[in-house]
């Protein structure tokens, strides 16, 4: 899973935001590892589910790796900045993001996780994918 990031990271060309969807252990937080790490950032990436968002800054974009695993409604993440994250130059990744689908920009790109039954992981992108810069 990393090194899919880390291959995704060389694709990145400008601030985007990336909605990761998937089960707990499908791979998620190994990927934002690897895409961050990609990016050239010396962070050490977590899963930000207990902090709800984390800033990796470093590289050559700015990531804020967001989680709404935990929050209940819209109005949660409305309340703690989601709006003003949006507006930052570099890259967003939010895992769990079709909890709030509708709170997700237009051009988010969709990224969905699976373990397979062989205890693989895979990761397809959206049907009408945007683009990162």
């Amino acid at each position: 899973m990393e090194d899919l990031g880390r291959n995704a990271a060389q694709m990145i060309r400008g601030a985007c935001v990336l909605g990761l969807v998937g089960g707990l252990g499908a791979g998620k937080t190994h990927w934002t590892k690897g895409l961050v790490a990609g990016l050239g950032s010396p962070a050490d990436v977590t899963s930000p589910t207990f902090g709800l968002f984390h800033e990796y800054p470093g590289g050559r974009l700015p990531v804020v790796h967001a989680d709404f695993y935990r929050l209940e409604n819209p109005q949660e993440l409305i309340a703690i900045g989601w709006d003003e994250y949006l507006e930052t130059p570099g890259v967003i990744i939010a895992e769990w993001a079709d909890k709030f689908p509708a709170l997700m920009p237009e051009n988010t790109v969709w990224l969905f996780f699976r373990v397979e039954a062989d205890g693989s992981r895979t990761v397809s992108i959206g049907e009408r994918p945007a683009t990162c810069g």
